[in-house]
């Protein structure tokens, strides 16, 4: 019996010494700012000394768009609308809790109430009083979560494959996504992320292969491993999943524009038939050949479409009820 203890005692010992060989350190912050948080970026102060990783570009007098990021993202990825957006709109993003340079929240909470509040804490700090709320992914169940508790501060809604419906994906999804969510694999795994395994979950979430750049990739590989980043993403997906109940969904009036890749394999399309059956104001924008982030992967046909409904909406609210401009 002596020999199996030495040969299990001398597996463990190489599977340690392996660990802290392949292990990725996180990366240095200053080196991310610069690479990553030049103008217009700036760290908005909320909440006494935390900071906030913003970006508030457009006319200061135009209507307010506000992006919410999806899981493992960050605000980068709206870049191709914010590019056409901000000539006539004023643009605000940033990197929520536990995500790019805005970091780990201090208080540890990654459920939503957690997320709602921030964005009540930005737009506060920014001077924001309405404004139309786009989220895509998590980003998307956050705003959906925002117009269900504060619809009064809400011109629109728009849901991007967005997360809180009661529709179970079939097939096997994300493999970094799948991994995250596994005690002790995804543990270790988060601690070695090898580059690899991002591309390949980047590669996943996209019909669109040509989004999954070298840039792209580095990009979410770097940011994951911001400091404190890692252990808020095993918080986060250590939290039970909660969808929202369809009663809830049906009380928002406010008007909702649903946007979805008809391929999304981590979110399926029935998910956007859900919330078009829930939501009692709302219009579908679907995208055939496409996946998970439309905002990346047909970048001209979603904001076009975006433009066209939110001018809508928009000039819906200074119209009088006797149809003159008000």
């Amino acid at each position: 019996m002596k020999w199996l203890w030495r040969i299990l005692g001398g597996l463990l010992l190489a599977l340690v010494v392996a660990f802290f060989v392949l292990r990725v350190p996180d990366t240095d912050p200053d080196a991310m700012y610069a690479k990553y948080g030049a103008p217009p970026s700036r760290m908005l102060a909320i909440d006494g000394d935390r900071r906030i990783h913003v970006r508030d570009e457009g006319p200061r007098d135009a209507p307010v768009i506000i992006l919410l990021h999806g899981s493992n993202s960050d605000l980068h990825t709206w870049q191709k609308w914010v590019d056409e957006l901000k000539l006539d709109y004023r643009v605000i993003r940033y990197d929520q809790r536990g995500h790019g340079l805005t970091g780990p929240a201090p208080d540890g909470n990654y459920e939503l109430d957690g997320f709602i509040s921030d964005i009540d804490a930005v737009t506060d700090a920014l001077n924001v009083g309405r404004f139309t709320l786009v989220g895509n992914s998590m980003g998307g169940a956050i705003a959906m979560g925002y117009a269900i508790a504060h619809p009064e501060r809400l011109d629109g809604l728009v849901l991007v494959d967005a997360g809180g419906a009661p529709i179970e994906r079939e097939g096997s999804g994300n493999l970094a996504f799948r991994l995250a969510g596994s005690p002790v694999i995804g543990d270790a795994m988060s601690q070695l992320l090898p580059r690899s395994l991002v591309a390949k979950s980047l590669s996943q979430s996209v019909s669109n292969q040509q989004v999954v750049t070298p840039e792209a990739v580095d990009r979410y590989w770097e940011l994951a491993r911001y400091p404190g980043n890692r252990a808020a993403t095993r918080k986060r997906f250590s939290t039970p999943r909660k969808s929202f109940a369809a009663e809830a969904v049906a009380k928002v009036h406010v008007p909702t524009l649903v946007m979805w890749g008809e391929e999304d394999a981590l979110i399926p399309f029935d998910a956007a038939r859900w919330y078009m059956a829930q939501l009692p104001n709302a219009t579908l924008a679907s995208y055939p050949g496409i996946g998970h982030i439309p905002m990346e992967e047909a970048p001209e046909r979603s904001v076009t479409d975006l433009e066209v409904w939110l001018s809508e909406v928009l000039a819906s609210k200074d119209t009088t009820v006797d149809g003159t401009a008000s």
